[in-house]
This record gives structure tokens, sequence and C-alpha cells, in this order.
């Protein structure tokens, strides 16, 4: 099991977490192999998928930890974070801030990432215990919005989510995100088979990413 401070940074090294709404575990798997291809460090099966525990677990069977790190998504009470965490899954990531659901990430030490979108909601996930704060749905305002989040907050550690695309990765990095959440704009190929394209996806992102970490 890798440490917390070990699943973040390496969840920051790579900037982007490929969120994940499989219809199998199958399927999700052809879509982590395109990711660790493309060189994305992080994938997030959400909750929404059927069997979601059973798929971490499978996944967590195949995959070592220094390919990628597997993390459970749409997670909206601590039960549900329980049996992710004791599926296999590295981190949590939630739509919204359910203080018991980090309480208890804390206690097993596992990263949590509570949804956020306000001032307010952003320092009380901080004030709970988040490791990092998701910006859900990020494409209600964009990369301007983060710039705002920072000027009273700059020690805020935000990954938006939603809205997140090739055109605007580079802006959100600036505005000052540790890492983005990228969901269809990276995997929806997969819908229909493609899996080339999501690995050439991947790497696009995960360049646009450094190279704006360079600026």
């Amino acid at each position: 099991m890798l440490p917390k401070i070990a699943v973040l940074e390496k969840i920051t090294r790579s900037g982007i977490v490929a969120v994940v709404r499989a219809s199998n575990s199958e399927e999700a798997k052809k879509i982590t192999d395109a990711c660790i291809s493309g060189g994305i460090g992080a994938i997030e099966i959400t909750f929404t998928i059927p069997g979601a525990a059973a798929v971490i677990e499978e996944l967590r069977s195949i995959y070592t930890a220094d390919k990628i790190t597997i993390g459970a998504g749409t997670i909206l009470d601590p039960a549900s974070a329980r049996i992710a965490i004791m599926a296999g899954a590295q981190y949590v990531v939630s739509p919204s801030l359910n203080v018991d659901t980090v309480k208890l990430c804390n206690c097993y030490q596992i990263p949590v990432m509570p949804g956020a979108m306000t001032i307010a909601e952003v320092i009380s996930a901080m004030e709970a215990g988040a490791d990092i704060v998701k910006i859900f749905p990020g494409e209600a305002f964009g990369p301007s919005y983060v710039k705002a989040i920072k000027g009273p907050l700059p020690q805020a550690p935000i990954m938006p989510t939603g809205g997140v695309s090739l055109e605007n990765v580079a802006d959100w990095i600036k505005a000052g995100c540790v890492a983005v959440g990228v969901g269809g704009n990276l995997t929806g190929g997969a819908q229909k088979g493609d899996y080339a394209s999501i690995e050439n996806l991947a790497k696009q992102f995960v360049a646009r990413i450094k190279e704006a970490r360079m600026q």
C-alpha cells in the first residue's frame, strides 16, 4: 500500500485524473491500459458503474502501484467510501462535501477529494481535512473562477472536474490547479471501442499540462 503522500504526489505529478464511467471491468481495463500508455498516473472508477468495487478490486490485482493509481469516484457517504477502500481504492473523490466521509478517509490515511464550488464550501472542505478540493462542476465558471478562489485562498489545493478539455487544460493549470479531472473529453472513444484515441488524447493532455507548468 502506497503511503498517502506518495499517492498525492503521483496524482499531482501527472496532473490529470482520468474519470472512468465504464460499463464493465473489461472496458475499464482497456481504458486504464490506454491511460497508462498515454502517461496518465491516476484513474477514478466512479461508483455509478454497476459493481464498481469489484472493478476496483480487479484492477488493483492487475496493476502495480508504479503503473497507475486507482481511486473511487462519485462517493456520497462514508459507507461507500469504506467499501471502496476495502476494495483497494487508493483515493476517494466526491461530488460534494460529506464531513463523515472525509473523517473516515483520514482514519484510513486515504487521500480524499470532496467537491465544492463556493469559497465557503472550499474553506469547509479544507477545515474538514480534504487533501484536494474538487471544483465541480468546473464548466459552470471556468478557469477564471480558480484564480478568484486562489486570491483569498492561495493555499487551496484545487482540482476541477467537468468542462476540462484539450483547449482549456493549460488555462486550468495556469490558474493554479494541482491537477485536473477529465472524463468524456478523454475517454469518450471507449464507447466506440476506440482506445487508441484515448491513448493519443492522454499524451496530449499530459504534454499540455507539462508545458503549462513550465510557463
